[in-house]
């Protein structure tokens, strides 16, 4: 092998949403001897995800953008001419294709190319898509087929949910996702008995997150002592997530929680942190959802505020387990579980005066684990493997 860099074309449709930041994680934390471009339809939040060579349809060939869209709301998901036309002019070594779905929509191109094709599954891809529309058990299993094609999950719950879609064993691997963690400042939360107990809610609203479940927790907690709850988070477009947000609305009325709890809607990256080491717990009990949609691994969240100091209280759900460890740098309950929940908590802040040793603990396993530099190294060690056995 050269000492040229290796090319590796990501294909992602929009650069970035706020809810993708760990995919700007894997691109901006590959070492040196790779030459990242990113093909996409659209971009967005680029002051916050700016990353070399982007190349996007929506500014190269804006009455190109408006064609594809309107092949796509047809209908018509496989192919992308523009990925085509871009991939033949940089001659990438390997495609990476973000989300499975997104892999498939370009397998039949990269098989053209003749170059190894990584393909990330990273939640609903893996659970809800393939529940909903069985359309995409055939799609996966029409990619799964191609010989030179590998698939990153993010962890080994995932990896078994991949394998049930038919996905072959041995050409799964996993890769956790990572965060910046020498960017993270550590400062392990302290709770006295007695003063209000400041818990963090801090999703988008969906029926996976389990929003619901950790209020009625707190609001059985507050018949115990005194809670302060904020909820950073809101519904998106779909009506799934709108009714979400009426469910979380009727709960906190009927559990009286309005006036201990703050609504801050969705807010920048800096507000989540100004309010994460203002709080005490993170509280995130994900679930399946009644139509198969699942965190797939787990919420990045978690990991970030881990890595802060901050004690976790979640659920034995999906890839959640590997981050957390119950008992030991966390705590878990079972889905939909909220006298579980309730438990949690109550072990929790009786461990109180042992939170430094439980939350460092926690800190260290971000650290080996799920840090973003190390984790860039990890996946640059795959595309390395698959390049040179592809030569």
């Amino acid at each position: 092998m050269t000492d040229k860099p290796l090319k590796v074309l990501h294909y992602s449709p929009v650069w970035l949403p706020l809810t993708e930041t760990w995919l700007y994680g894997q691109v901006s934390h590959l070492p040196a001897g790779f030459e990242n471009h990113v093909v996409c339809r659209s971009v967005k939040n680029l002051h916050q995800f700016e990353v070399p060579n982007i190349h996007c349809l929506k500014r190269e060939s804006p009455v190109g953008y408006l064609l594809h869209r309107a092949l796509f709301l047809a209908g018509f998901r496989e192919g992308f001419s523009f990925f085509d036309q871009t991939a033949a002019r940089i001659r990438p070594d390997l495609v990476h294709s973000h989300f499975g779905n997104n892999g498939w929509t370009v397998h039949k191109a990269v098989r053209r190319l003749g170059v190894p094709h990584v393909v990330t599954f990273y939640g609903q891809d893996v659970s809800r898509m393939p529940a909903v529309n069985p359309a995409w058990r055939e799609r996966y299993r029409e990619m799964f087929a191609e010989e030179g094609t590998f698939y990153l999950c993010e962890g080994h719950a995932m990896a078994k949910a991949l394998a049930g879609l038919g996905c072959p064993p041995e050409r799964i691997r996993v890769q956790h996702l990572g965060v910046p963690v020498e960017t993270i400042r550590y400062r392990p939360r302290a709770w006295t008995p007695g003063a209000p107990l400041k818990v963090l809610i801090a999703a988008s609203f969906h029926e996976r997150k389990g929003i619901p479940y950790a209020l009625e927790a707190l609001a059985r907690l507050k018949r115990e002592l005194p809670v302060e709850i904020t909820v950073i988070g809101d519904a998106g477009a779909s009506e799934e997530s709108r009714e979400e947000k009426r469910k979380i609305l009727a709960m906190i009325e009927r559990t009286n929680l309005g006036p201990v709890t703050r609504m801050l809607g969705f807010q920048p990256h800096e507000v989540f942190w100004r309010e994460a080491y203002a709080s005490h717990i993170f509280l995130s009990p994900s679930i399946t959802g009644r139509d198969g949609d699942t965190e797939g691994g787990a919420p990045v969240a978690i990991i970030e505020l881990a890595a802060s100091g901050m004690p976790i209280v979640s659920s034995r759900h999906c890839d959640i387990p590997e981050i957390v460890l119950d008992g030991e740098t966390g705590w878990l309950a079972d889905e939909r579980d909220v006298d579980g929940l309730l438990d949690c908590l109550r072990q929790c802040l009786a461990a109180a005066p042992e939170w430094e040793s439980i939350l460092a603990a926690g800190r260290r396993r971000i650290e080996s684990e799920y840090d973003a530099a190390t984790q860039g190294q990890r996946l640059a060690g795959i595309y390395r493997q698959l390049v040179g056995a592809g030569h």
